[in-house]
Parts: C-alpha cells; sequence; structure tokens
C-alpha cells in the first residue's frame, strides 16, 4: 500500500494517478470529502485526516508499504510555523510508531538552512525530525513552484503589472512545475534499488531558470495584452502580503524567505544529492491558468 498525504494538492494528485496507472493500491489521505471524488474515481482508497490529529494520522498508516509526506504551511494560522512544527511532530511520531518500509518527503530548495531562510526553515525542521524514523528516507527538494504565479495573476490582468519579490527583476532563478514534482515521487518511490546513503536528495527544477521579466512577458503573450513586471519596494513587501490577506507572522516568514532568495541562500545544496531537470516550461503551466476566454476574445 502506498500512501499520499495530500493527495488531493497539484503534487500528490499527480504521484497517486502515477501510482494507480502502475497498478499499485493507493491510499489518498486528504484533509476534506470535497476532494474525494477524483481520487476515488482513479481507484484509491480514501482517508480523511488532519496533520494535527494524531488519532486520525495513525490509522491511515496502516499496512502502508511507503509513504509520501507534505506538511503544507498553514495560510490560515495566526503562528503557521508553530501549527506547521505540530503537524510535524504529529506525523513523524505516528511513523515512528508504524514506520514503512520508505518515506518520501516533499521539502524545499534551501532546505539544508537551519535559520534565516524564512518558510524554508520549516523543511529543515522536517528534514531533521524525519532523520529519527527507522525506514529509507527520501527528501525531494523542490524549487519555487510555477503555479505560485497564479496568485498575482488577477492583478497582473486587470493592471498590467506584475509584482514581484524577486529583486533584480531580471536575476534567474529556479522553478518549477508541480506535476513534474509529482511525477519523479511516484517514480522515486517505485525505485526499489536500495541507495547508496539514506536520506537519499533530490533536488527539482525545470530546465531552464527564469526571471520575473521572462514570467511578466510569457503571461503578456498568452492574455494578448502588456504585463509589465515591477519590483515591490523592500519596505512594502509586509505591507502588501498583509494586504493580501496573510496574518502578520506568514507574510515575515515570506519576507525572510524573499530576503534570502535575493541573497542568492535558496539554491541546490552544492555537492549534496541528485539533480533532476524537468521539461515543462512556465508557458505551460500558465496557459492552463490565464483565462481561456480572455485569450479567445484578446
Amino acid at each position: 500500500m502506498f500512501v499520499i498525504f495530500g493527495a488531493g494538492g497539484n503534487v500528490g494528485r499527480v504521484s497517486a494517478a502515477a501510482l494507480r496507472r502502475a497498478g499499485h493500491d493507493v491510499r489518498a489521505v486528504i484533509h476534506s470529502a470535497a476532494q474525494a471524488g477524483p481520487l476515488a474515481e482513479m481507484g484509491c482508497e480514501i482517508a480523511i485526516a488532519d496533520l494535527h490529529d494524531r488519532a486520525a494520522v495513525s490509522p491511515a498508516l496502516e499496512d502502508a508499504h511507503a509513504v509520501q509526506l507534505l506538511c503544507p504551511v498553514p495560510r490560515d494560522n495566526d503562528d503557521p510555523a508553530t501549527a506547521m512544527r505540530h503537524m510535524i511532530d504529529v506525523s513523524v511520531d505516528a511513523l515512528r510508531a508504524k514506520p514503512p518500509q520508505h518515506v518520501l518527503a516533499l521539502s524545499d530548495y534551501g532546505a539544508e538552512h537551519a535559520s534565516g531562510t524564512g518558510i524554508t526553515t520549516l523543511f529543515h525542521y522536517l528534514e531533521v525530525q524525519l532523520a529519527t524514523v527507522d525506514a529509507r528516507l527520501t527528501f525531494v527538494r523542490a524549487a519555487e513552484h510555477m503555479h505560485n504565479w497564479a496568485r498575482v495573476l488577477p492583478l497582473a490582468l486587470s493592471k498590467g503589472v506584475l509584482p514581484s519579490l524577486h529583486h533584480p527583476l531580471e536575476k534567474r532563478f529556479p522553478t518549477v512545475a508541480a506535476r513534474d514534482v509529482g511525477a519523479l515521487c511516484a517514480e522515486l518511490l517505485l525505485d526499489e534499488e536500495p541507495p547508496q546513503r539514506s536520506p537519499r536528495v533530490v533536488s527539482i527544477e525545470s530546465e531552464e531558470r527564469i526571471s520575473a521579466f521572462d514570467v511578466a512577458r510569457t503571461i503578456s503573450e498568452l492574455a494578448r495584452r502588456p504585463v509589465a513586471a515591477q519590483a515591490v519596494p523592500r519596505e512594502q513587501w509586509a505591507a502588501m502580503l498583509e494586504g493580501a490577506g496573510l496574518g502578520e507572522q506568514h507574510a515575515r516568514l515570506i519576507v525572510d524567505l524573499y530576503d534570502a532568495h535575493n541573497a542568492g541562500h535558496i539554491d541546490v545544496q552544492a555537492g549534496v544529492g541528485e539533480r533532476r531537470f524537468a521539461s515543462t516550461t512556465l508557458a505551460d503551466v500558465l496557459a492552463a491558468i490565464v483565462p481561456h476566454g480572455l485569450m479567445r476574445s484578446a
């Protein structure tokens, strides 16, 4: 049995589908019954579990051969760092009690840093805690997800301005499509060859690095209207993020992340693990997000 936590998300859903196509039993662990439909249709067993709930997480691990673990940053929590660490602690405790043969965890570029990288320090905590589980470990460190740009698409399309926290605007940075991360996770879960060392660290990004200028140009081409990248002044970051609905502490995690990103600290860890390069482009991802009616009428 392959157990996929976060199976309702962009990464987990792809992993679950790939494992089902390969003929394997999959338990899709989701946080809401509303996510169950497509997963049940592909033949997954459904388990509903809140990662804060020890009593719900443990049964989801029954008879697990391999587990794919995703601990999301809780956007709506006043203290997202503490809440995510609690989710990690609950998950790791359950895995210690019922260790499967293989645990694969979704991590992040820059997860080797214990401090100074905002949200990414939480993935460092995840990796450190999982090292106490008696199982074969794989950490998939993914670059920034291309889909994240969907958050500012409404502004880009309505105002013709793409706000960016990546400074300077011409700076090229690694990104990746969620579907490529999900496909890689399924491939690694199916790899029965024992790694030379555990944990196995695999980093994934797209074949081509991009800049904020590239993102703006791609949106402009898809929407057939001008869109210009605009660097948000550093002193306005927190207010902009809080104005978008994030709590003060969540905004601080993102500010610290982009400070680290712009300083060059969020990248592949030199000399550690394996690197994979994915073929999905930014245009491929954004073409599925930019409203199709808009493109037809332009």
